[in-house]
């Protein structure tokens, strides 16, 4: 097949690496940042997470596209990583829920990939040299690796800006009207935290991204969530206010990877860009309260610096990543704030931590069966 034969195009890096390959899916340039996921299942929901907006995205698994695309994979609207990098690309998926191919899906919303690439190669030389500034080239013909590298050094990334306004969606409401009443800021939430909260009974409101605390205020929750979203999270720096103000509201809150990033922010913490970041579907984390490991589904390129953690003031380091020591989880010892930096809806990935939705529920709940036990006043009482 030509998609074997046909090596066209090229990733290239802006510290001049560049790795040659076929390119499937739209044919045209694309530039941003690239990195690597290390799922081995899962490639729509990759595409799909907003949270990989503006990245160029190399699967470390090495063939995709094998089971095609199903509508119900999706984890937003649209896809939203600017190009896909594979080893193998299977344009003849079999499965019995496919509704068409990988490259067909890129294709129609205008996204390259490029296959035949040495996926483990380009894996180490980001793990050692970091993510970088990169382009994807469908077509290098008359292109010298001169000009190929300048461009990849002037490619725009997603640190440059607030990026989450670009990924963000529209207000909406779920579920039955006397349930609990939990409000989700959508910084670029993805369909499965939603739909884990809704299993459990809940109606929810989502709010798109730039809503402000007072806003969220006057819906009268139950309780906050702050949904992951993509970029440098002190770019968002009317979102840290927001937060601010809801996490000492007294409302639960539950903060997710950029949510977990802004919480801290709020409390005065700081964060920092990792080296080549945590993405996959494998990353053990572990409770220090308990003790317990999880593994767990991640996709970040920052993290909170521990040691900025501000204690003094009640908040705690809960989880910690296994591998690096990297902060995972905050929260506090009076107020009903819980975050993780990690994924704990999954998709892809393991559903090992919907148990901390349940932890966040239980706190909604709470808040929410004291208030309909409260005592209606009649008109001239308790004056």
């Amino acid at each position: 097949m030509s998609i074997r034969t046909s090596r066209t195009g090229a990733l290239v890096l802006e510290d001049g690496r560049i790795f040659p390959g076929t390119p499937f899916g739209a044919r045209r340039n694309a530039e941003g940042e690239a990195v690597f996921t290390t799922v081995m299942t899962g490639y729509q929901e990759v595409v799909t997470d907003p949270s990989f907006y503006g990245q160029i995205v190399c699967m470390t698994y090495p063939l995709i596209g094998n089971y095609g695309i199903c509508d119900e994979d999706e984890q937003s609207r649209r896809p939203w990583v600017a190009g896909l990098v594979v080893r193998e690309y299977c344009d003849q998926p079999s499965h019995w829920r496919a509704q068409g191919t990988l490259g067909e899906y890129l294709e129609g919303w205008g996204i390259p990939g490029l296959a035949g690439v040495d996926t483990r190669a380009l894996t180490r030389h980001l793990r050692l040299h970091g993510t970088m500034r990169a382009v994807l080239v469908s077509d290098r013909t008359g292109l010298s690796d001169e000009e190929l590298c300048e461009m990849a050094r002037r490619a725009w990334t997603p640190d440059r800006e607030d990026v989450v306004p670009a990924v963000r969606g529209e207000r909406a409401t779920f579920g039955p009207a006397d349930a609990p009443h939990v409000v989700v800021i959508d910084c670029g939430v993805k369909h499965n935290i939603l739909a884990s909260l809704r299993r459990r009974g809940v109606r929810l409101t989502v709010l798109p991204y730039g809503a402000r605390a007072a806003e969220v205020l006057e819906l009268d929750p139950d309780g906050v969530v702050v949904s992951p979203g993509p970029g440098d999270p002190t770019q968002a720096r009317q979102a840290v206010e927001t937060v601010r103000e809801l996490a000492h509201s007294g409302v639960p809150f539950f903060g997710i990877c950029l949510g977990h990033q802004l919480v801290a922010l709020a409390a005065g913490a700081k964060t920092t860009k990792l080296v080549f970041g945590h993405r996959g579907g494998n990353h053990p984390v572990k409770d220090l309260l308990t003790g317990r490991v999880r593994i767990t589904s991640q996709n970040h390129g920052y993290c909170v610096e521990a040691a900025s953690v501000p204690t003094e003031q009640g908040w705690l380091v809960w989880m910690v990543n296994v591998n690096d020591g990297t902060v995972e989880g905050l929260r506090h010892q009076e107020l009903p704030v819980l975050s993780v930096q990690f994924h704990p809806e999954g998709a892809p990935g393991p559903q090992d931590s919907q148990d901390l939705f349940d932890a966040f529920l239980e706190l909604v709940r709470q808040r929410w069966q004291a208030r309909m036990t409260q005592p209606v006043l009649l008109a001239g009482e308790g004056v």
